[in-house]
């Protein structure tokens, strides 16, 4: 079972760096999505909120919630770059 759960991770990862590689729109969705939650990492952060991890006696901790939140806007600029700014050059046509 853990072999299946590794070709699906690989597999999603690697669908995700297809669509991101080729998509504008979607690094414009993650742009958003990653705008949001970056956002909510560091409202929980700041206000000491520690996360409890559903199904397991873990918890995220507010200091994890500070390096998921740098992660998440590092990763919005990133997107908000690529997705809206930088204009992609076209294949030549010949």
């Amino acid at each position: 079972m853990p072999a299946v759960y590794v070709v699906l991770v690989v597999a999603a990862i690697g669908g995700t760096g297809y669509l991101v590689y080729r998509s504008q729109d979607f690094r414009k969705f993650l742009a958003g999505a990653f705008l949001v939650s970056a956002g909510v990492q560091f409202y929980l952060a700041w206000m000491g909120v520690s996360i409890p991890l559903a199904g397991t006696n873990a918890v995220q901790t507010p200091n994890v919630s500070w390096v998921r939140a740098s992660i998440h806007t590092v990763l919005f600029l990133l997107s908000t770059y690529f997705g809206f700014v930088h204009k992609p050059r076209r294949a030549a046509e010949g």
